[in-house]
């Protein structure tokens, strides 16, 4: 009826209960649409309609009504329609009838003060009462009190019918008038009392008190809103109590029961707005974890595109939390909590190893996303400004140096690298004199003739101090295009260059040697494997690329007699395609250094290192002088290891950092020279583009851009980031060859030599298929320098885990 007074949708009422509260009635209509479900009429004392309790339901004789919306429901205020009157007291008396609403003033049951209390205001516990205890932080359980434990704990008898002992600080609350408890009966109490719970009820007793600013009892709160302070009503009192957070606090402890008070409005507003928020948050993460469960449970090759995740501000601050979660660098406690949120609601565990997994699965980080490398915040592209600025040094293409440039462009220019190179920095030249002699020329490409110390592109490949080489991709130093097509030597093309030339003694000293700026045109682009070849077949219309072999032979030769110290191992490069690919393509290549075109090229870049430093001694010009003081092992101790690998590994274990020095030349021990600087190398490492900055300068016969000091403390910051980067390269290509590993076929045997042995027979080994040192437990009679066999039994690259195990034949 009250729905067609006031249009209301008609609900279909199977249950209609009316509660007396202090002058009104909340009318309550079971299996109502809500928020209608329960209405409260507040009604001033006018005209009375007795009921046979104490209780009045009291209207008022003026002619409107109000309706006021509380946070929870509908409050009709002061309304007088003696029509609505006559039916609600219908109701009430057919509801009476039926037995469907109890409103005794006249209760027979003890207050919980007299129950539980004593003088000291503690709970005293008897055999039979109904209880509620904590039975740890995350919950608390009904039981019925059985029998004393010991002077002060009980053994009770909980709803799961588990005896358990507790402490009197354990009870939480004593059930009023529930003595005598059959605690087979707990379950139909708990159930019966779940079913009567209606939170909506509290706001209506909360707008009550608030205008009369009174506190209430558990019992009291039952008697309003139930019209009963029975057990289950006061129960379930006190369950809606415990479990609000909006509209009443505790405002003192009697026994195991509260007083509680209503809070005020304004700060209920505030409390209901935080609530709605947060269901609103909750009801948004529910709904961003159905994506996540869909798009893991899609195949590999079906996964939602990255940008899904980003598209919207929600979606990207969670994953966004995520990522940091999975990379263990959250900016705050918010990143935090919305990540560990979104896993326990996955059901995954609250560590960065699940948070990278479940980006994995929903396709936002690739299979073998690289962690070191988001990690580390390794700078990959480059700021538009800079890409700007580069278009504009290509379409000009200056050269500071132009008229002091010799033309050398009729010298055979070998140029030899990894087949994959990107930037090619150095190519060689040599040719017989007279006299017998070689004469070598080092012609290194010429980044400074485009770009000038101080500008910002100079300034962005000082930040990032050297090109990264990984795997998977290179993140050049310079932007790539002007690396590329500006800076790079080219077959077949006039380039800009420094050439530094020397003349050899026939014992493979320095004779005599010039600095100067040069144009060239690269005749071979040559890799290491062709280069090897085409020394090998020796053929006659290729002398020059055998008098650079000669002088390398000579060089070494030298070097050895100044007490250089032979490291030449294996290395491996790997190059990954298809990264997106959960199975990309790996090309794995071993390369040995003491290979002919290897070592040519290796001592050619060490002469040239040595020329800069002596004319940097004579000329006094500050320079990043690099040494390496020679240990004081006495390197014949190793004599009896295999040359190689074994004996490498054992001296380099033994060998001292290097050293930089900005004023004067220090000896590199390990070279066996008396001086050395980095040049060869000026579009891929910062130090050596420093090097270039200097000595241009004093080919132009101006003063160095750098003193000593500003060069040291850029070589400090390089320092830092090329530390950074060698650990990012490293880990990755233990990765990408662990992952090789784990995909050879089973049972493949490996050939490794044993490089020395860490405790009984567990030896460090190098496996030479793949140039990875690893572990392994060798048997009796195998010694340093063996050549063992060896397979994966194990192979994880996310979590670095290779385990190798002998194979005896």
């Amino acid at each position: 009826m009250l729905n067609e007074l006031f249009n209301f949708p008609s609900p279909k009422l199977e249950h209609m209960a009316v509660r007396v509260i202090n002058g009104g009635a909340i009318i309550r209509f079971c299996a109502a649409s809500p928020p209608f479900a329960a209405s409260i009429c507040c009604l001033n004392q006018h005209r009375a309609v007795q009921f046979h309790s104490s209780h009045r339901l009291s209207i008022l004789g003026r002619c409107h009504y109000q309706l006021r919306f509380g946070y929870g429901g509908l409050a009709i205020r002061r309304w007088s329609a003696q029509s609505l009157v006559d039916m609600v007291v219908e109701e009430l008396e057919l509801l009476r009838q039926r037995g469907g609403i109890r409103a005794s003033n006249k209760l027979e049951l003890k207050s919980s003060e007299e129950i539980i209390g004593n003088k000291s205001g503690k709970a005293v516990l008897q055999k039979g009462l109904l209880l509620e205890f904590k039975k740890d932080p995350e919950r608390v359980l009904l039981a019925v009190a059985q029998k004393p434990d010991g002077k002060k704990n009980w053994m009770v008898s909980d709803q799961n019918g588990v005896m358990t002992s507790i402490k009197p600080q354990q009870v939480t609350f004593i059930v009023p008038g529930a003595n005598n408890f059959d605690h087979t009966e707990i379950a139909d109490f708990i159930q019966r009392a779940q079913d009567n719970l209606d939170p909506a009820l509290l706001e209506f007793a909360w707008i009550e008190l608030i205008e009369k600013n009174e506190s209430i009892t558990v019992e009291a709160l039952a008697e309003m809103i139930f019209g009963s302070a029975e057990p289950l009503e006061s129960y379930c009192a006190h369950l809606l109590l415990s479990k609000d957070d909006i509209y009443f606090t505790a405002l003192e402890a009697k026994g195991s029961s509260y007083v509680y008070g209503p809070r005020p409005g304004v700060q209920v507003e505030e409390l209901v707005r935080r609530k709605h928020a947060k269901e609103a948050a909750e009801k948004e993460l529910e709904e961003f974890v159905k994506l996540l469960k869909s798009a893991k449970g899609m195949p590999s090759n079906g996964k939602p595109p990255k940008s899904t995740w980003t598209s919207e501000d929600d979606y990207l601050k969670r994953i966004m939390s995520l990522k940091a979660y999975a990379l263990d660098d959250c900016r705050n406690e918010d990143e935090k909590r919305t990540a560990g949120m979104i896993l326990r609601a996955m059901g995954l565990a609250k560590t960065s190893t699940a948070a990278v997994n479940l980006l994995i699965d929903i396709g936002y980080f690739p299979v073998h996303v690289n962690l070191d490398l988001l990690k580390l915040n390794i700078r990959t592209d480059h700021p538009d400004e800079i890409l700007t600025a580069a278009e504009s040094i290509l379409s000009e293409l200056p050269d500071l140096d132009k008229v002091d440039r010799k033309d050398l462009t009729h010298l055979k220019v070998y140029a030899i690298d990894v087949d994959e190179a990107d930037e090619l920095d150095d190519a060689l030249s040599a040719t017989r004199l007279q006299d017998g002699r070689i004469k070598i020329w080092i012609h290194v490409a010429d980044p400074t003739s485009l770009v000038e110390a101080g500008t910002v592109i100079d300034k962005e490949a000082l930040k990032r101090g050297t090109s990264v080489f990984l795997p998977t991709a290179t993140y050049p130093m310079f932007p790539e295009k002007l690396a590329m097509e500006g800076m790079s030597l080219k077959q077949g093309k006039q380039c800009k260059a420094v050439s530094v030339s020397v003349i050899l003694h026939s014992d493979g000293s320095i004779a005599e040697y010039s600095v100067e700026n040069s144009i060239i045109k690269p005749t071979y682009m040559l890799t290491y494997e062709s280069a090897s070849e085409l020394l090998h077949l020796n053929l006659e219309e290729e002398v020059e690329l055998r008098l650079l072999s000669e002088a390398a032979a000579l060089r070494l030769q030298w070097r050895r007699q100044q007490g250089s110290v032979d490291t030449s191992t294996i290395e491996t490069r790997i190059k990954v395609s298809n990264l997106d690919d959960p199975d990309p393509l790996i090309k794995l290549y071993v390369e040995n250094q003491a290979d002919p075109a290897m070592q040519l090229v290796s001592e050619m870049m060490i002469l040239c290192g040595e020329v800069i430093a002596t004319l940097g001694s004579l000329k006094k010009i500050p320079l990043p002088y690099r040494g390496q003081p020679q240990s004081s092992m006495d390197t014949s101790a190793f004599a009896h290891l295999p040359e190689g690998p074994v004996r490498s590994s054992a001296i380099i274990k033994l060998m001292r950092a290097a050293e930089l020095d900005f004023r004067k030349p220090i000896r590199h021990g390990i070279l066996g020279l008396p001086g050395y600087v980095q040049f060869t190398s000026p579009i891929r490492r910062y130090l050596d583009l420093l090097a270039h900055y200097q000595v241009k300068a004093f080919l132009r016969g101006d003063s160095p851009p750098f003193s000593a000091g500003q060069l040291e403390g850029m070589a400090s910051m390089v320092n830092m980031t090329t530390r950074v980067v060698k650990k990012l390269t490293s880990s990755s290509l233990r990765y990408w060859i662990i992952e090789y590993l784990r995909r050879a076929p089973k049972g493949r045997k490996f050939s490794a030599l044993v490089l020395r042995f860490i405790k009984d027979r567990v030896a460090a080994i190098l496996i030479m298929d793949v140039g990875l040192q690893s572990s392994a437990w060798v048997s009796l009679g195998v010694h340093v320098g063996d050549e063992v066999k060896v397979q994966v039994e194990e192979a994880c690259p996310r979590d670095d885990i290779l385990t190798l195990k002998e194979v005896l034949t």
